[in-house]
């Protein structure tokens, strides 16, 4: 037991935990009458009552304890809440300390910034009932629970001086983010990186039912954690006199450990992989609440989880058993006249930035530096002519990735993640500058692993996400490799994301810009042809589009010169989350470098090497977005001009999709005026896009020119040749010639031979592909025809 813990140490503790507790209840329940200081009545009480009162107590618990060893250990700590119902507790705690009120200067500190705390949880016009960018010193969105873990060891990287406290619920402890995050300290180096606290908080239920992990054999429990590689701490029981004194003492114990952990791996040269702390906090379900309503069970059950009682304003019983709850935690002697909390309760919080709600890792704009990046000029692919150069798109990204990671190396901002697919992506330049990040076991055949690597895989999608927004969140920056069909593993990370983004961006002014949340995706649907039908879903771009114009952009780069300048914009964004699509699979290179600077700056444009409609108005246009669609596209305004010579044919590539949209709906979208002129008001357009076709519709619905044709992925796939996909779906060149000759209208009766010999090409491809295994050496071998590009 701790005897450094004097009594009033321990009567402050606990005061301070009383004043949480209270505030805590007083924004679920309080509409006025925030100190009792008049008999409550149900005027007093909001209409509706809603939050979640069972994790809270022991958040508190948690909170005001750290702030002890933060005080005496000079600690620099923030508090990641996997417990995101428990919004009451952190905004009690940091109006506590003070941070709140930095933030919200209309809360006040005082009795009526009482009054605007508590009717503001939950309320109209007011903050929601889970922590999120509104809560001072979260970096963790509480609306879904899952990630707290992996965020936390995200923003512990690379920030050597920090200690991240992670409480865990045991509810949130079932998902599978939760569970597989516990792997992330095989990543965590004690020399460079910081520390994460994992708190396992048992209080036993989750909404209606109890928690795994509560309800198995302790010995089962510290062999699980044992297992992972951690070493428990337990602190169990409910008498809250005891429970400080051991709190106290296992924090201490905590502290000394990791400690010892730092400055062994800070002054020895062999590295080594520590049995990192995990403390495991036993105490009720709401804890310090009623302990029976209506003849029910409620502390200590799964009855307390959300709001103990519900009925306040319409049963006399309950509004009874809610005011002796609040009277229970002695406001009058938590606060002083004014509302103010006293001034020797207010001592035992942090000072300035020591305080977890101020804490600037948890406001990372506070703390972002620009990267240092290299001119794209260097990595260029040369080419004479367009449609002459193969060259794998992501690989000569790699080449510019290699050396952002090493001019950032002294910095130490900026990390690659995804699921072991570094070098599948033909990003592996990078382990020409670092190595992968691996704390556990190393053989002589293993590649590029080391400790201080920076490129992070772990086969997992969530784990990925959930470190490189931690990563973000605390002010560095990075990008999320993924193929393609497997980023859908991550949608309800991305919404969350992206959700934060927008409130923190356009309603929280005191939030700092982060860095953009950038994705390649690539072994993408077009070159799954390999891995078959299962490894081929675009609809990615769909589940993105559906968020708020102001924090997404979606890319889909023809070739390798549009990739880098796309990519090179995208580390330099700010708040956004971009998603851009790029094959790795050796393809024809159509910009030069410099031709790829105006159509990345335009977002879309007219290919005019590729068209020959420039006197007059084009009787079809051939759009496209994406690099097998551009691909099949340009074959087919060759078999175009080589059939229908007088046919005047315009190509318009897209790489920016949001371009699309009306300018009022997107901040990248085209007016109709210039919508009208690339694409005309009335003529025919071939649309050749990369994901599903009904979402190009969606984005162009409200535009003049109706005659718009979109042929794009439909779920047809299997283990095939690449060009027999694009046929499976109808993107490929010999489809894309007979729309065109369906759509306009002078050639519907003219050329009825040519449209016989595109169908006996899509027969002759079908009888090649079965007899040979391979596409046909036409397609195969494809080069745009140099003597129809005009300049």
């Amino acid at each position: 037991m701790n005897d450094r813990l004097s009594k009033d140490e321990r009567d402050g503790i606990d005061a301070y935990w009383r004043a949480a507790n209270y505030l805590s209840v007083g924004q679920i329940y309080l509409l006025d009458n925030p100190l009792l200081r008049e008999p409550l009545r149900p005027a007093h009480i909001k209409p509706r009552l809603l939050g979640h009162w069972g994790t809270s107590p022991g958040l508190n618990f948690i909170y005001v304890h750290l702030n002890r060893v933060i005080r005496n250990h000079d600690l620099n700590m923030i508090f990641v809440t996997g417990p995101g119902h428990g919004a009451p507790a952190i905004v009690a705690n940091t109006y506590l300390e003070g941070s709140y009120t930095e933030c919200f200067p209309a809360i006040t500190r005082d009795a009526e910034g009482l009054r605007e705390l508590f009717r503001q949880f939950s309320f109209p016009g007011g903050i929601p009932s889970h922590t999120g960018p509104e809560t001072p010193g979260s970096i963790n969105e509480g609306g879904e629970l899952g990630y707290s873990l992996a965020h936390a060891f995200g923003a512990a990287f690379d920030n050597p001086d920090l200690i991240v406290a992670c409480v865990i619920g045991d509810g949130e402890a079932e998902t599978g983010p939760l569970a597989a995050a516990w792997h992330a300290n095989k990543f965590l180096n004690p020399a460079t990186d910081g520390v994460v606290l994992p708190i396992l908080h048992l209080n036993g239920y989750k909404i209606s039912n109890p928690t795994i992990l509560a309800r198995i054999h302790r010995d089962e429990l510290t062999s699980l954690l044992r297992g992972y590689g951690y070493t428990p701490y337990f602190v169990e029981g409910f008498e809250p006199a005891a429970m400080h004194l051991k709190m106290a003492d296992t924090l201490d114990q905590v502290v000394a450990q990791t400690g010892e952990i730092q400055k062994r791996a800070r002054t020895h040269e062999e590295a080594f992989r520590p049995r990192w702390p995990v403390l495991v906090l036993v105490t009720p379900k709401g804890w310090t609440g009623p302990k029976e309503v209506d003849g029910l069970k409620m502390e200590g059950t799964w009855r307390s989880h959300q709001v103990p009682l519900a009925e306040v304003r319409t049963n006399p019983e309950h509004l009874a058993i809610l005011e002796r709850w609040l009277r229970s935690y002695r406001a009058e002697e938590l606060f002083d006249a004014s509302g103010r909390l006293r001034a020797e309760l207010a001592a035992l919080a942090p000072e300035r930035e020591r305080r977890m709600g101020s804490n600037p890792h948890a406001n990372g704009g506070c703390l972002l530096k620009d990267l240092k990046l290299p001119k794209v000029e260097a990595y260029a692919v040369e080419m004479p002519e367009p449609g002459e150069t193969y060259a794998e798109s992501t690989r000569v990204l790699g080449t510019y990735l290699r050396d952002v990671m090493r001019l950032n190396a002294d910095t130490r901002n900026f990390r690659v993640f995804g699921p072991d697919e570094t070098a599948s992506n033909r990003l592996n330049a990078l382990f020409e500058v670092t190595d992968r990040t691996w704390d556990a076991e190393r053989l002589d055949s293993d590649d590029h692993l080391s400790p201080d690597g920076r490129v992070m895989e772990i086969l997992s999608e969530h784990i990925c996400q959930g470190w490189l927004e931690g990563y973000l969140l605390t002010g560095r920056h990075g990008l999320f490799s993924s193929y393609e069909a497997f980023i859908h593993i991550v949608d309800s990370m991305f919404n969350q994301h992206a959700k934060w983004l927008k409130v923190a961006s356009r309603e929280v002014p005191w939030r700092r810009p982060i860095a953009s949340l950038n994705y390649l995706l690539t072994s993408h649907v077009w070159r799954q042809d390999h891995n078959g039908f299962s490894h081929q879903d675009p609809g990615f771009i769909d589940h993105v589009v559906n968020k708020k114009a102001d924090v997404i952009r979606v890319y889909l780069p023809p070739d390798a010169n549009t990739l880098l300048v796309t990519f090179d914009r995208c580390l330099r964004s700010r708040n956004l989350v971009n998603v851009v699509v790029a094959g790795k699979q050796p393809e024809l290179q159509w910009l030069s470098l410099k031709d790829a600077i105006h159509h990345c700056d335009a977002g879309i444009g007219i290919w005019a090497w590729a068209s020959n409609d420039v006197d007059g108005e084009p009787d079809v246009t051939m759009a496209c977005a994406g690099d097998v669609p551009t691909l099949e596209t340009l074959a087919a305004a060759s078999l175009l001009g080589e059939h229908f010579p007088e046919l005047k044919v315009r190509v318009v590539n897209v790489v920016d999709l949001m371009r699309l949209q009306p300018q009022e709906e997107h901040p990248h979208g085209l007016s109709a005026r210039e919508f009208d002129a690339l694409f005309t008001a009335d003529k025919p357009i071939i649309f050749n896009y990369h994901g599903y076709p009904w979402l190009i519709h969606r984005l162009t619905y409200r535009r003049t020119n109706h005659n718009l044709h979109v042929r794009g992925y439909k779920e047809e796939g299997t283990t095939t040749t690449p060009f027999d996909m694009a046929v499976r779906n109808n993107i490929d060149r010999f489809q894309l010639v007979i729309d065109v000759i369906d759509r306009v209208p002078s050639l519907a009766t003219s050329a009825a031979f040519v449209r016989q010999a595109m169908r006996d090409k899509l027969s002759d491809h079908r009888h090649y592909i079965v007899e040979h295994g391979e596409d046909m050496p036409e397609v195969r071998d494809w080069k745009w025809p140099i003597c129809t590009v005009r300049r």
